[in-house]
Parts: structure tokens; sequence; C-alpha cells
């Protein structure tokens, strides 16, 4: 066998065919759900706005109902204010930032209220002509029925958070047809990891609800368009086009905090802020209806420029005032969708204004740079708008445009839309994340080849005499026969030892106890995990647990080399060229000083 064969790519986990088995059935379950989810937000849009029992899908702006119509969005507030009090106060909100909470900080466990009243609250508050689309509420309850399907099942913590994940992005794919952007989106959002052990099961389900959706929603892309390819003058339209999308963006995301603050201001409960919410939503339904509801219909005819510009703007406006205090407000939507709209309003707007490219283009390019910057997750904004058009022609102006609304938004904001409703519950998140290099080096490769040991026959008193007098040069020893690691014994072990008899010898004190012990194919991250769990400073490394011959040994300096090694990647800065220019004898022209 060859020295180096336990080595991988990926680490081996004998455990994933069982959770990706179940990751099936999640994406399944979570397209039911989804079609749940929109049949009940058909439902309360004929009951609030037509006063019929009916799931034809129906938009609020053709009511008839006049000014009455203000009062809708907030009937429909106080009901999920009271549904939110009484039944769970975990409905609250757009529903991704509690599905991370839940898996970084939550076991990954949610409970059934959530399952059953996410979806009944938000089909109430969209129904009712609340700005929100249905993402937001089916990553939720998605999240929440892979999570109570893995509480039924004996899982680790992080094989829920994979089951948890695997049904929020299997309902994003059912009910937008989006399977690789969903994939995406748990990437770049929810796993904050890229192991296979989570993102195959991911993939699974996604995958799953993809093919399953098609009994309920057909197989045409949501928004089916397509646009010329873009000319080389595009590049400098993308660049505008990235920054007010940016812009957008974090003007929205800091808004609704502010927003937020002033609701919790007000000398009233909680749960009657969705009212108050749903009075502001019901004045600019009044007077602009298309912005009310869902507005799958409205995003349709912005991409294809059936908008004038003029009218776009006061779409754009009163959107996002209404979404902004609706959701500030504490009630129960999602952002994808309202965030779909505006961005496609901005691109409306700058449609006649840029050059480069089919005015049609930039609506869809807004779409996404907005959604892009507004998550902190620019790759899934990007597969997003083309799986919601199937435009390939699109691809390369979204790359682009989506990629400088990200990184403005990162310069700009200290945390997204997403993780500032943690941060002020007490919770930071950091977003980034690379290869642990601990992770990446095995224990063969840090550990001291050369060893010194004491014999299993020396007794307690002579070790602590000659190994722990004043000539000590070692904190602890292996304790070995015949070159069979029986123990670690370091001063304060020794002292304990010493209580059973200062004449044994070591061999005989140690020869019940099972020691902690290291493998040469264990991963660093495994050792320093074993070494803070029992409190060690060093573990002997042993060829197997069957012969345990003694083969080196593993100290916490050994690991904290590898931390030096990643920091001088990282911030060592070195040059080996230099730059030569003219005759080679100066690399710059000469400085005359004055004087």
């Amino acid at each position: 066998m060859h020295a180096d064969s336990h080595k991988r790519d990926f680490s081996a986990n004998n455990r994933l065919p069982g959770v990706a088995a179940l990751a099936a059935v999640i994406g399944a379950v979570a397209t039911l759900a989804a079609f749940a989810l929109l049949s009940l937000i058909h439902l309360f849009t004929n009951l609030f706005f037509f006063g019929r029992f009916s799931f034809a899908d129906h938009s609020p702006a053709l009511n008839t109902l006049g000014p009455w119509v203000i009062l809708i969005p907030a009937l429909g507030g106080l009901i999920v204010g009271m549904i939110a009090r009484f039944g769970s106060e975990r409905i609250r909100g757009h529903g991704i930032p509690e599905a991370i909470e839940a898996i970084l900080f939550g076991k990954s466990r949610m409970s059934p209220k959530v399952a059953v009243l996410k979806p009944l609250s938000s089909g109430i508050a969209i129904g009712s002509g609340g700005p929100f689309g249905a993402e937001g509420p089916i990553i939720m309850t998605g999240g929440a029925l892979g999570s109570l399907l893995a509480q039924c099942v004996r899982l680790t913590s992080a094989e829920r958070k994979t089951l948890l994940v695997a049904g929020a992005a299997a309902g994003m794919t059912a009910v937008f047809g989006t399977p690789v952007a969903a994939v995406l989106l748990a990437v770049e959002l929810l796993l904050f990891e890229w192991r296979p052990r989570s993102f195959l099961p991911v993939a699974l389900a996604c995958a799953v609800a993809g093919f399953a959706r098609a009994a309920f929603f057909g197989v045409e892309p949501l928004f089916a368009l397509q646009t010329p390819p873009p000319h080389a003058l595009a590049l400098g339209s993308c660049v505008i086009a990235g920054l007010l999308s940016g812009a957008l963006a974090s003007g929205l995301s800091a808004a609704l905090y502010k927003v937020e603050d002033l609701f919790g201001r007000l000398p009233v409960h909680w749960s009657w802020w969705p009212a108050l919410g749903g009075l502001v939503v019901g004045i600019g339904g009044f007077f602009e209806p298309r912005a009310l509801g869902v507005g799958y219909d409205v995003i349709g005819d912005l991409l294809n420029l059936h908008i004038v510009w003029q009218v776009a703007i006061g779409i754009l406006v009163v959107k996002a005032i209404i979404w902004v205090v609706a959701l500030g407000s504490g009630t129960s939507g999602g952002v994808l969708a309202p965030l779909l709209m505006l961005g496609a309003g901005l691109g409306a707007v700058l449609g006649h204004l840029l050059p480069g490219a089919d005015p049609a283009l930039w609506p869809l390019v807004c779409m996404a740079a907005t959604l892009g910057a507004t998550l902190g997750a620019p790759l899934t904004a990007i597969v997003f708008a083309f799986g919601l058009t199937h435009d390939s022609n699109a691809l390369l102006p979204l790359l682009g445009a989506t990629l400088i609304a990200h990184g403005f938004a990162t310069v700009v904001m200290k945390r997204s839309i997403m993780t500032e409703k943690i941060a002020r519950r007490g919770y930071h998140i950091y977003r980034e994340y690379g290869v642990d290099p601990l992770e990446r080096h095995y224990v063969d490769e840090v550990m001291s080849h050369n060893v010194e040991t004491i014999d299993a026959d020396t007794t307690v008193a002579d070790a602590l005499a000659t190994r722990f007098g004043a000539a000590q040069t070692r904190r602890a020893w292996p304790v070995v026969r015949d070159g069979v690691v029986l123990g670690v014994v370091d001063r304060a072990a020794l002292e304990t030892l010493r209580g059973d008899g200062a004449d044994k010898t070591l061999g005989a004190l140690l020869a019940s106890r099972v020691p902690d012990v290291a493998m040469p194919e264990e991963t660093c991250r495994k050792i320093a995990t074993r070494l803070a769990i029992h409190g060690l400073e060093r573990l002997p490394v042993v060829t197997d647990r069957t012969t345990m011959r003694l083969v080196g040994i593993v100290s916490r300096s050994d690991l904290v080399k590898l931390s030096l090694t990643h920091f001088e990647e990282e911030h060592k800065k070195e040059r080996f060229r230099r730059i030569r220019i003219g005759n080679g004898k100066r690399r710059f022209p000469p400085v005359h000083k004055a004087g």
C-alpha cells in the first residue's frame, strides 16, 4: 500500500447514502408544500379582494374595491400579528435569517408550529396584498419540514443541517423552477461549508423538486426572455448598472432596518405592527395597485418592456416604500420577488439610456444585480436570472453587473439584509470561509518521529525523580513496553498514580487504561479537536489501535505551526522578479531634489 493512500481530495463519509435518500424524500415533500403555499396565496387573494372562494390565480391589482382597498392589507397584517403572538413568534420576517439562525445557533432544530403557521401566515399576508414573494416562506417551511424529518431519525447536528437546507432549497426550486440557483443559494447562504456530505444531498433534493414541480407548474421558465447578444460597449453600461443596483440594494437594506427601529419605538405591542404596516401598504396599493401582492405579472411586463419608464418609476417607488414598511413591521413574507421587481424597475428606467445592448437586457441585468447585492449571493443571482428566463445571451452582462453590484455592497454595507437581523439578536455571522489548514494536513506530516519514552517497568518514584526533576526536558512522556504505547504521563498524572504506590511500575498502573492516541492518517483538525476535548497537550501517534506501536508524537505546538504557515501565506508580501526599464541599470528615472 502506498504511504499516502489515506490522503483524499474529500473526506470519506459512509453515512452519505442514507442522508441523500432522506434528502430525496424531503425534495418531494417540499414540492407539495410549495404547491400548498401558492394555493393558499391564491385562495386568500380571492377571498380578500374578490370575495370568492377560489384557487385561481388573480392579481390583486384587478380589484374594484376603490378606497376600501386600504383596509385589506391592514386586516391581513392584524391576523398575521395575532398568529405570531399566540402561535409562534418565529413566523415573523422573511424566513431566510430565521433558517440561518436555526442552522448556526439552534442545532438545525425547528418546530412543527413553524411548518404549519409559516405558510398559513404568509398566505394571509401576501393574499391580503402584502408586497412579498413566496420564496422566503417556502424556504423556511421547506427547511422546517427537513428539520422535522431529521429529528425523527438518529442524526448529527451537521446532518440535520443538511436536511434542513435540502428542504429549503427544494422549496425554492419548486416555486421558481431554478434548481441550480437553489443549490448555489444553499452554498452561498445556508450551508456555511463546501463538502460532498452536504452539497450532494441538497443537490439531490433540488433535482427531485425540479422534476416533481412539472406536475404542478409545468416546465416553462417563469419569465421566458431572449435578448440579442450585447456589444463590447455594453461593458461600460454593465459597470453603471452594477453600481446603481448596488446602491439600490444598500439603500433598501439600510431603509429596512431604519423602519424596523422606528416600529420598535412605538408604544404598542409588536403584534399590532403588521396591521399598521398594512395601512401603508393599502395606501400605496390604492395609488399603484400593481405594487400589491407577489407581482410576477408585473415583473414579466418590466422584463419585456411592456411598461413605459415613467410608469416603471412609479411602481419602483411605491413598491420600495410599501415593501420596506411592511417587512420592517415584522409581518410574514419573502424578499426575492420584491427585489426582482425593484431591480427590473430600475433596469426598465435605465434601458433607454444605457448603450451597447437591447433595452430589454437591462431590466434582467439590474434585477439580478440588485438581488445578488442585497443577499450577498452573486452566483445565486446570476444563475437564478438565467433559470427564470433561459436567456443565454445575457449571461456575460449578468456576470459583470452582478459582481460589480456585489463588490459595491460589500464595501458599503457591514452586513447583508440576511445577517443584519441575526446580528441584532446578538449573533455575529462571518460569511467568508476557506479550507482550514488543519483540514488539509495530516498527522504524519507534522508529528515528531524521534520520541523519547519511559519504559513501562519504571516505577512511579523513579519516573518522578529522573524525568520530572530539576533537569526536566519534557512536559509529558509516552510510556511504552516493547514499542507498544500504554499511555502518556506528566507530573500531575504521576502524582495521582503515586497514591496507588510509588514503588509500582507505570506499566502495572496503566495496564487497565485505554490511552488517547492519534493515527498517522488522521487530519490535524481531528487531533486538535481531540486535544481540546480531553484537555491534553500532546498525543502519541500509533500505527493502529490494534497493535498500538509508537511511530511518533503530535503536540499543540505542531498544530500551531500550520496556522503560522497560513498566516504567512495571507500576509507576508514577497517579490521574486524586478521589472527593469531601459538599459537595465535603473528601474526608475532619477529623482532630482530641490536645492
